[in-house]
C-alpha cells in the first residue's frame, strides 16, 4: 500500500536526520512478533532470549497491527540528532492522556477485535494509566533488549546518517532518497513510499521530514507520525549483515600476521565509521588500546578520520579497504 508525502518548498528546508533509541526500543518488540524480520538477527535473538520472556509485551503488540495506524505518542519524532533514551521516554509520560487515548483507539480499530479485548478495553478506559503503563513497559524493554547493545548500534545508525549526509551534499535530496531504498520514488513534488503500514496521504505544510535509520525496521520502510507529530521516513540502515558477527570473525589471517591480530582486528572491525568507545567495546580493548592502534592505522594510510557530533569517527581509506578484502 502507497504512503505518499507531499513536499512544499519550505519543506526541503527542513528535512533533517535523527536517530532514536525510543524508536528501536519500539521496534526491537516489533521484531520478536514478525518472523520475517529475524534473520540479520539471529545472534541478537539468541542473546535475549531468556531475558525477553519475563517482559509482558501484550499491550505494546496490540498496539502495532500488522497494517494500519500505530500510536505516535509512544514513539515521537525525536526532539534532536542525538536524544538520549531519557529524553525520549520523558516525553512520552508528558504526553496528554486524551491525546493517547485517541492515538490507541486509532491502531486498536486497525487490530481485529482489539478495542473489545480485555487489554484494550483497560488502555482506553484509563489513558493516564495507559501512559505511564506503556512508558514503564518501553524503559523496562530497553533495559532489557537495546541498553547492552546500544554503542554498537548507535555507531552504526551514526555511521549510516553520516555517509548519507555526505550523499545529500553530493547528490541532494531527491537522488539521495531514491538510493535509501527501492520504496522510495519521486513524482513531482511528491515523494512514494510502497509497502508500507498504511494507505495514506500527507502534505508536509513547511513541517518538513525526519529522516531515520533504523537498525530493526528492515525489510519495511516506514512513514510515520500524523499531525501535530512532524512527519518522518524511517528507513533500514547500511551495515546491518555484519552487525552482530565479532571481529575476529571477520579478519583474514594473512592480515593479522601483516599487522598483528588486535590491529587487524580494529581494522577489520570498520564495516562502517565508528568511534574509539564503540570499538572497544566491540572487541572487548581498553579504549586506549584502541586508540593507540587507530592512530597508527591512520598514520599508515590505512584509515581516515572526522569530527561528528560529540565524537570523531574513524573509517578505512580505499588501501584500508584493499588489506581487508585479501584472503
Amino acid at each position: 500500500m502507497p504512503f505518499q508525502l507531499h513536499f512544499g518548498e519550505s519543506d526541503l528546508l527542513r528535512c533533517r536526520f535523527a536517530l532514536s533509541p525510543l524508536f528501536e526500543t519500539q521496534e526491537a518488540v516489533r521484531t520478536l512478533s514478525r518472523p520475517y524480520r529475524h534473520g540479520y538477527h539471529l545472534p541478537w535473538l539468541r542473546r535475549i532470549r531468556e531475558a525477553a520472556v519475563t517482559l509482558d509485551l501484550e499491550p505494546l503488540w496490540l498496539l502495532m497491527p500488522d497494517s494500519g495506524h500505530n500510536p505516535d505518542f509512544i514513539c515521537p519524532p525525536p526532539i534532536g540528532p542525538l536524544a538520549t533514551f531519557e529524553e525520549e521516554i520523558a516525553a512520552v509520560r508528558a504526553v496528554d492522556p486524551e491525546v493517547a487515548r485517541a492515538d490507541m483507539a486509532l491502531a486498536l480499530g486497525d487490530r481485529p477485535g482489539g478495542p473489545e479485548s480485555a487489554t484494550g478495553r483497560r488502555l482506553l478506559a484509563d489513558p493516564a494509566r495507559a501512559v505511564r503503563d506503556l512508558a514503564d513497559l518501553l524503559e523496562r524493554a530497553w533495559q532489557t533488549l537495546i541498553e547492552p547493545y546500544w554503542p554498537r548500534l548507535r555507531a552504526l545508525l551514526e555511521a549510516d546518517i553520516a555517509y548519507h549526509s555526505r550523499r545529500l551534499a553530493d547528490s541532494g535530496l531527491e537522488q539521495l532518497l531514491g538510493e535509501v531504498s527501492p520504496r522510495l520514488s519521486w513524482n513531482g513534488s511528491t515523494l512514494t513510499v510502497t509497502g508500507t503500514r498504511g494507505d495514506h496521504q500527507r502534505v508536509l505544510g513547511g513541517q518538513g521530514l525526519v529522516l531515520m535509520p533504523s537498525v530493526f525496521v528492515w525489510p519495511e520502510v516506514v512513514g510515520g507520525h500524523e499531525e501535530p507529530w512532524q512527519p518522518g521516513l524511517i528507513y533500514p540502515a547500511r551495515g546491518i549483515g555484519g552487525l552482530w558477527g565479532e571481529s575476529g570473525d571477520r579478519t583474514p589471517e594473512t592480515l593479522a600476521r601483516l599487522l598483528g591480530r588486535v590491529r587487524a582486528d580494529v581494522l577489520c572491525a570498520l564495516d562502517e565509521p565508528a568511534g574509539t568507545s564503540v570499538l572497544a567495546h566491540r572487541l572487548g580493548l581498553a579504549p586506549s588500546s584502541v586508540s593507540a592502534h587507530l592512530s597508527v592505522l591512520r598514520g599508515a594510510g590505512l584509515l581516515a578520520s572526522r569530527r561528528y557530533g560529540h565524537q570523531v569517527l574513524y573509517e578505512r581509506t580505499p588501501l584500508g579497504i584493499a588489506l581487508t578484502a585479501s584472503d
